[in-house]
């Protein structure tokens, strides 16, 4: 069994690699920025869709407003934009986590870790769910097979990951340079078509939208007011990623911090003219998408077809302008599907790296810091892989159910970065002399406070507007793991606390004496090489233990005792109960009674097997014993290892793997 899942792993994963692979080299800008904005630029493919049907459960109207929600939303991003690339000069070598660790203290820290790390899941389940909407619409007849296509990229790309796939290069900037592009094609030749009053209708701007009936009376009262709300903290789904520059600065080429600058501030502008160009399309070609198209749109007054099949906007848009069937109506799809791919790839690497500086400080179990056999953080790859399918399995690819628990996350670590930052610089004003120094950093304290006072009010307003319709399952997730974290990092600190050496004992001493015990159930090969390394060690003092559980049997192990005259004494353990366990840990307890000085190793005969059937009908109360006695101080378990033939294939393939 072992060498069948060890041959799996080499065919699924790969050979490993040295560890002198891991060393990555700095990208040059025109690469850098397209591989560390691909997260940010995916959100156009959603974020505008989002927008519209929201609104559109006020009706046809309210969706009039989409430009205006978006525009709002475009001035948070630019503001955020701002303030990050104050963070870029201010700490080139970290992120979010740092700033808010080293201005804001150890619980800070937490929140934002555990906030990046939930988000991050967020990212894969809502892209790949995205993704494969995009497929869908390219191909209407693989219709109802979207959660399954989502399942399957996120699985695909797990893969990649554990064999090693990098951040990188010219495989992520062709097609994120292809998707901007096309998409400001599509923008460019739709706005020409409008102008020349050449512009089609989408092919859903015959339909009727019907409005639910909280909002029978359109943007009315508190709860037009609460929907737009809604709308817009929906919408802030486009500013995810957008911090994505300046937690790797270090991978840009030098001048690293002004590169990672100039790549915000194109990724901010870039994303604002995309987004905005979207929904002025969307708006001219009368695009209608809803939450639940059979219940909230109607042809010529009555119900849709049963083959009616709603397509992403930018779907909509392509076939609009370019024509369902044209060439470049299939590029944009192809495009944006990869561009959603290209979001979850960007996660793939940033929550293992995330998750190993978050185990190195402590915060989450330390199998997470280390890298696989191909040089990637696998521990970490399963577990995002594991969150991000759950999610999708749980709300069935549903890219709207899932993006009402998207954005708390990322306006968590938002919020809590420019508050860091704002700390940050009053500090260092208050220790530097030189005016014009403290000047530019009055400057750039101003900046990170409007980010700070603009990322905390729309953090209130995505709680407040989303909270019933799912935020509170990523409060709830967020908070959770925080809590899991601050408990492993207290346990940690425990446990080092525990084991510290204690200044008072001397580091070199020993035990008054070591009694080694063997334990016996028939004279065989294993017991006497157990008796062979026992006798090795020349302990203080050495004796064989047999539990009486058959008579009979007991007397012929005890009679080969003596007929191969073995220079041990053998002592047998009663018990009228038949259970091998509890003599033996009465016994080793009255030793350790007698003499609690004494080092007491107990050496227990194991088979070593190649099947896993195996396993289960051997070893099976050496397993047991070991478990107690781990429990006894001043108890030692030595396992002797007796390889059976079966273990042979186990053992060359470990030799030539």
């Amino acid at each position: 069994m072992l060498t069948s899942l060890n041959a799996l792993k080499r065919i699924l994963v790969g050979r490993p690699f040295r560890t002198e692979r891991a060393k990555a080299q700095p990208l040059p800008q025109r690469l850098a920025l397209p591989v560390f904005s691909a997260n940010a630029l995916s959100s156009v493919a959603y974020s505008p869709d989002e927008i519209l049907l929201t609104l559109a459960l006020a009706g046809v109207a309210a969706v009039a407003l989409s430009p205006l929600v978006g525009l709002a939303v475009m001035v948070v991003l630019l503001v955020i934009v701002a303030s990050y690339r104050q963070s870029v000069h201010a700490y080139p070598s970290g992120g979010d986590y740092q700033i808010a660790s080293e201005n804001l203290g150890k619980n800070a820290g937490i929140t934002v870790g555990s906030a990046l790390m939930f988000d991050y899941v967020l990212t894969v389940a809502v892209s790949m769910s995205s993704a494969a909407h995009y497929v869908i619409a390219a191909f209407p007849a693989l219709r109802g097979w979207q959660t399954t296509a989502a399942v399957a990229g996120v699985v695909i790309l797990a893969l990649l990951h554990l064999r090693g796939l990098r951040r990188g290069g010219r495989a992520v900037a062709i097609p994120t340079y292809a998707f901007v592009g096309l998409i400001l094609l599509m923008c460019l030749v739709g706005f020409i078509q409008d102008m020349t009053g050449q512009l089609q209708l989408a092919p859903s701007a015959g339909l009727d939208i019907v409005p639910d009936a909280e909002f029978q009376a359109g943007l009315t009262g508190l709860a037009g007011a609460l929907l737009v709300l809604r709308a817009f903290s929906t919408g802030a789904a486009a500013l995810t990623g957008v911090e994505t520059p300046a937690g790797n600065v270090q991978a840009f080429q030098p001048p690293r911090a002004r590169n990672a600058a100039t790549a915000l501030l194109v990724l901010g502008v870039a994303a604002t003219v995309m987004t905005m160009a979207v929904l002025y399309l969307a708006r001219a070609t009368r695009v209608h998408v809803v939450q639940v198209p059979a219940e909230q749109l109607r042809l010529n007054g009555g119900p849709l077809p049963a083959d009616y099949l709603q397509t992403p906007v930018i779907s909509q848009l392509a076939a609009t302008v370019f024509d369902r069937g044209n060439v470049l109506f299939y590029l944009v799809l192809a495009a944006t599907g990869l561009i959603l791919v290209l979001a979850s790839h960007s996660a793939f690497n940033a929550f293992p790296s995330l998750a190993s500086i978050l185990a190195t400080d402590g915060f989450l179990p330390r199998q997470l810091r280390t890298r696989g056999d191909r040089l990637s953080y696998s521990n970490g790859v399963m577990a995002l892989a594991g969150a991000a399918l759950v999610l999708i399995l749980i709300f069935d690819a549903d890219v709207t159910k899932l993006i009402q628990l998207y954005v708390v996350g990322v306006f968590v670590s938002f919020t809590f970065s420019q508050l860091g930052m704002i700390k940050h610089f009053s500090r260092l004003i208050r220790s530097t002399p030189h005016k014009p120094i403290r000047r530019r950093m009055a400057r750039s304290r101003v900046i990170n406070l409007i980010g700070f006072i603009m990322t905390a009010t729309v953090l209130v307003v995505v709680l407040v507007s989303k909270f019933v319709f799912g935020a509170w399952i990523a409060v709830a997730g967020i908070l959770m793991l925080a809590l899991i974290m601050y408990s492993i990092h207290r346990h940690y600190e425990q446990v080092a606390q525990e084991l510290a050496v204690d200044e008072n004992q001397p580091a070199t001493a020993l035990p008054s004496r070591v009694h080694a015990v063997i334990l016996v159930s028939h004279v065989r090969k294993p017991v006497l090489r157990a008796l062979a390394f026992a006798r090795a060690s020349r302990p203080s003092k050495l004796d064989a233990v047999i539990v009486d559980i058959d008579e009979e049997e007991t007397k012929a192990t005890l009679a080969d005792w003596e007929r191969y005259k073995i220079p041990v004494p053998i002592t047998v353990l009663a018990s009228p109960y038949r259970d091998t366990t509890v003599p033996i840990i009465e016994y080793i307890k009255n030793i350790r009674r007698d003499s609690p000085r004494d080092l007491v190793v107990v050496y227990i005969p194991e088979y070593v097997v190649g099947r896993w059937w195996e396993q289960l009908v051997h070893n099976q109360t050496a397993l047991r014993i070991k478990t107690r006695l781990h429990f006894e101080p001043g108890v030692m378990v030595a396992s002797v290892p007796w390889q059976l033939a079966s273990s042979d294939a186990v053992r060359k393939y470990q030799e030539f793997p």
